[in-house]
């Protein structure tokens, strides 16, 4: 019996990802999360952002930071799609698209992510992409899709 049966429980099967552990550098990020707002570090003296959450700005080294809210407008910068598990807990989620995605607010600001609700076929190196939010357990994990083109 597989890690999958083994969880499951009336025919439901329970999401066994490992969920984020947020830490006093990262728990901002994650609270932010839970409100469904995408926050980065923002640094107090160049203003730039940065993630992810570290100690220091990893362009200037200042240890001051601002919390900062984004618009969670991105494009694809690079995508792989993963077809097989390397973790138990993603068994049941293959095949997903893993991707480094470029946040709008700043050229070169990256984040890696999954790309949800797209077809791989369909995705394409520079497409606008938006935030969305994929529940482990009770937390939210930013991620992004394919944008809604209004026509």
């Amino acid at each position: 019996m597989s890690q999958l049966e083994d969880a499951a429980t009336n025919g439901e099967v329970v999401d066994l990802r490992p969920p984020p552990k947020p830490d006093e550098i990262t728990r901002f990020y994650w609270e932010a999360a839970a409100e469904g707002r995408l926050v980065l570090q923002r640094c107090d003296a160049c203003s730039r952002f940065q993630y992810p959450p570290e100690l220091v700005c990893t362009y200037c080294q200042h240890e001051g930071f601002e919390p900062t809210e984004v618009s969670g407008q991105a494009t694809l910068y690079s995508f792989a799609l993963v077809e097989r598990a390397f973790h138990a807990g993603f068994v049941n989620q293959v095949p997903y698209v893993l991707a480094m995605i470029e946040l709008a607010e700043q050229p070169g600001l990256r984040m890696l992510t999954n790309i949800l609700d797209a077809d791989p076929e369909e995705l394409a190196i520079g497409m606008e992409l938006e935030l969305c939010f994929d529940a482990i357990g009770e937390q939210q994990l930013p991620q992004f899709r394919p944008a809604k083109v209004l026509r």
